[in-house]
């Protein structure tokens, strides 16, 4: 009994020596194939230079593409909240049917807030803008107070407006009074403004993810021959390490450590780059009504992760393109 126990007791001894002597091995050579990735990515001064420059500007098109779309989207938010519509209802609107209809517009699904505005104080803001006309000024202040009670809704979408058009023409309650006169419905003058960022933004990103494909490509193609020249230099020695018995992965894994290198530098940089590019042009945007620090403000409290994404894009990127080169041209 004590004999059979003993044999099970020295095979687990056996078998976890050689698991981590097998540990060890991988380990070991990981190690060997990531510093000869690392010598491979400085032996041709020249092609690394282009393959990351390449893969910088790549990386670097990505980065304004996301934040450019980040930018607009706070942009349009912003200007949309500005932006609102006039309902116009008659003064004779008793003040219980305009509390009702305040309700009634208020639970409409597209509708972000409403404000009502009392015939005394439409009065009150429109002397207001009219401070510097003497003229204007006075016959506000002399004449009857023609002013209809008004509502002003602001939309979670400035372009989405048939629900609001749809209840105004047809909800009976509104309907019954709705001022004829002035028109039942106004949008704001900023409403074209706001659409118009809206096309921008659509077509910023679309060209920018066009822009950006063809540079993945690019770089894709030069990191492939960049890795396709390494592999023919270093024909001879390729074909005596799989002579001595070389592993596929030790031979295949130093190509690929040189191209993910390739993706950490340039991904380093272009974040680098892009968030000196949104520091030293944001106040200049922000002049023009261009909500940059909302991105700005992203990047100071989650750039690591930002940089963490940027280099896993740009590890991929290398990746893929060194496996396909090896994949053609190494043929194991």
């Amino acid at each position: 009994m004590s004999t059979a126990k003993g044999k099970a007791d020295s095979k687990a001894a056996h078998r976890a020596l050689r698991q981590q002597k097998q540990r060890r091995r991988q380990w070991i050579t990981t190690v060997r194939m990531v510093r000869y990735g690392i010598n491979n990515f400085s032996r041709n001064a020249w092609l690394t230079i282009a393959a990351t420059a390449v893969m910088t500007i790549t990386l670097l098109i990505i980065f304004i593409t996301m934040a450019a779309r980040n930018i607009l989207n706070d942009s349009l938010t912003t200007i949309n909240d500005q932006v609102d519509i006039s309902i116009y209802l008659n003064q004779t609107t008793p003040d219980e049917k305009v509390t009702e209809i305040k309700r009634e517009i208020e639970a409409l699904s597209t509708v972000k807030s409403v404000r009502y505005i009392s015939p005394d104080e439409a009065r009150q803001e429109a002397a207001a803008e009219q401070k510097d006309d003497p003229t204007a000024l006075e016959a506000l202040n002399t004449g009857t107070n023609v002013f209809p009670k008004t509502f002003r809704v602001v939309l979670h979408d400035i372009e989405n407006v048939s629900e609001i058009q749809n209840y105004v023409q047809n909800d009976e309650t509104i309907v019954a009074h709705l001022q004829k006169r002035t028109g039942s419905i106004e949008e704001g003058k900023s409403s074209e403004i706001v659409r118009t960022i809206g096309r921008w933004m659509g077509f910023a990103a679309n060209s920018g993810i066009t822009v950006a494909t063809v540079f993945v490509v690019l770089s894709m193609l030069i990191v492939f021959n960049t890795i396709r020249m390494a592999i023919f230099s270093r024909k001879e020695e390729i074909q005596m390490m799989k002579l001595i018995g070389a592993d596929r992965k030790f031979i295949r894994g130093p190509f690929v450590v040189e191209a993910v290198v390739y993706g950490f530098i340039a991904a380093i940089l272009a974040t680098g780059l892009g968030t000196l590019l949104l520091m030293t042009g944001g106040p200049g945007l922000e002049s023009f009504g261009i909500a940059v620090q909302p991105t700005l403000n992203v990047m100071y409290t989650y750039g690591v992760f930002v940089l963490l994404a940027m280099i896993a894009c740009g590890a991929v990127i290398g990746v893929l393109s060194s496996l396909l080169a090896v994949r053609k041209y190494l043929k194991v």
